[in-house]
């Protein structure tokens, strides 16, 4: 069941709701109206800075993008239908409609605007499967012809040095990848000592710098484009050889972003920065709370001074990490630091304060229970009246179990924990339930239909347990250690062991 936390509309997009993940243990918008559009378009060629802190101006220069000259488009394509077509543009993790063309007879594609479009990568499509990629930068003015058979491999433009230098480099990456490959797989049948390994050794490295010298030559020669820009943030830093093999990927995430040129926001139009932003998060960095905090520190300090890509990347890891979103085991740790950090009167110049508040408050709820830190008491009354204690308990390990009598996952989970104490009550652990939500007889009923012989409190007003132990869909599993520290989180009944094991052996007792 979930309770009364909500995901705030300060935050950057918007996400819907979903049931709680099974937890892993240890582990745009232009001025004008836009549409939605599908987002199953083929990728482009996606491939893939500490400043001063923005002020709540900076929004004027969100909301008011680079655009290009006066835009005069004419695009023949042969065999082209007449109909109605589609410009769409990228935005951050999504697609916007720019425009809609309409094409009455010789395969004509006119695309006309006065004030220009907004800079960055487009696609013009025609239907499910044919489009043609186009980058509108600074001069958006040119003409192309090209064959509706095969659009992307015959286009030819005029008048769009960005544009043929786009598919030019297509076309390279393309030949490159295919030669590459062809050595690669041979060599793999080959031995190291061999005459001929020593030969396709050397015309893969030859490969390897004819592309080195290809793209030098590119960003040298034509540093103001925008496809520059775009080629150059996609391109990996080169793997250390200088550190220990084991700081190898410290270094290599650490220097993932390098080339990239926060000072131009035309970049987060294209799909190189969400491509880099979904690969730095998710497969460069472990997925452990404390890791995936320090990834997002150092990447959203690089971006203070950058405001569009500091509120993008900001809200999008929180929306990411999101409790309920994730198999984080606590994924609240993200969240409050971020907050803590980020969210914050100063820094979120895109909200007012009554938004941040509310963050702020959230994360505060939250801050209280993340794992490592140290539990909080709780006092409350049982079935029968009493006063129960939770630190009065004297096990080593305590189970906090919070649920509601209606929750359907509660209903499957509650059994579970009964039968999980009837096999361990006699190996030093207890269990302190809390109930919420609920009725006084709905929680008495419940406790008697389940047979729940452990303690079982309820407190109608929450006091008792409100900013002590978070949660925001139930059932919710907390474990607490012999220090009454919070070794474990966001768990189901059949991880209770792993976590208590885990810290068994910490301690040396298994």
């Amino acid at each position: 069941m979930r309770f009364l936390f909500f995901l705030l509309p300060v935050l950057f997009c918007c996400c819907e709701g979903s049931s709680k993940a099974e937890t892993t243990i240890e582990k745009t918008p232009e001025s004008t109206p836009v549409e939605t559009v599908r987002s199953e378009i083929a990728p482009a060629n996606a491939e893939e800075g500490s400043g001063v802190m923005p002020t709540r101006e900076a929004v004027a220069r969100i909301d008011d993008p680079v655009k290009g000259s006066p835009t005069d488009i004419k695009i023949t394509i042969e065999g082209l239908q007449p109909g109605t077509y589609r410009l769409i543009g990228f935005y951050a993790e999504g697609h916007f409609l720019a425009d809609s063309v309409t094409v009455k007879s010789k395969g004509e594609v006119k695309i006309k605007k006065q004030e220009g479009y907004a800079q960055g990568l487009y696609y013009l499509t025609f239907g499910e499967s044919q489009y043609l990629q186009l980058i509108l930068g600074e001069d958006q003015k040119f003409t192309a012809t090209a064959n509706f058979a095969n659009i992307n491999g015959t286009v030819k433009f005029n008048g769009s040095l960005e544009n043929e230098k786009f598919y030019e480099s297509m076309a390279f990456e393309n030949d490159f990848s295919s030669r590459h490959k062809s050595v690669v797989k041979y060599l793999e049948k080959l031995n190291p000592g061999e005459f001929e390994f020593d030969e396709q050794t050397k015309k893969k490295e030859s490969l390897e710098q004819e592309r080195i010298d290809y793209l030098d030559r590119l960003f040298t020669e034509h540093s103001d484009l925008l496809f520059t820009k775009f080629k150059q943030a996609g391109q990996n830093p080169k793997v250390r050889d200088d550190v220990p093999e084991d700081k190898k990927v410290y270094y290599f995430r650490k220097e993932f972003w390098d080339n990239v040129d926060f000072s131009d926001p035309r970049l987060i139009r294209t799909p190189v920065i969400i491509n880099k932003l979904k690969r730095y998060m998710k497969e460069l960095t472990a997925q452990n709370q404390d890791s995936v905090f320090a990834s997002a520190k150092m990447l959203v300090d690089k971006t203070f001074a950058y405001p569009e890509y500091y509120k993008f990347f900001s809200n999008w890891i929180v929306i990411q990490y999101e409790p309920t979103k994730t198999s984080l085991m606590d994924p609240e740790y993200v969240f409050v630091n971020m907050a803590r950090n980020y969210f914050t009167r100063e820094r979120a110049f895109w909200s007012d304060s009554m938004e941040v508040y509310a963050i702020q408050q959230r994360a505060h709820e939250m801050g209280q229970s993340l794992v490592g830190q140290q539990g909080q008491n709780v006092i409350s009354t049982d079935q029968n009246g009493n006063t129960k204690e939770l630190f009065k308990l004297t096990a080593d390990y305590l189970i906090v179990y919070m649920y509601n009598p209606t929750c359907e996952h509660c209903m499957e989970q509650t059994p579970k924990l009964v039968d999980w104490y009837h096999k361990n009550k006699n190996n030093n652990v207890d269990v302190f339930a809390i109930a919420i939500d609920t009725e006084d007889s709905e929680w008495k009923d419940y406790i008697e239909k389940n047979q729940m012989v452990f303690h079982n409190v309820y407190d109608p007003t929450n006091r008792s347990i409100y900013a002590k132990y978070y949660v925001d869909i139930t059932p919710e599993i907390y474990v607490l250690n012999k220090e009454r520290k919070i070794i474990g989180k966001n768990l189901k009944v059949n991880q209770i062991d792993i976590i208590v094991n885990r810290d068994k052996e910490k301690r040396g007792l298994n």
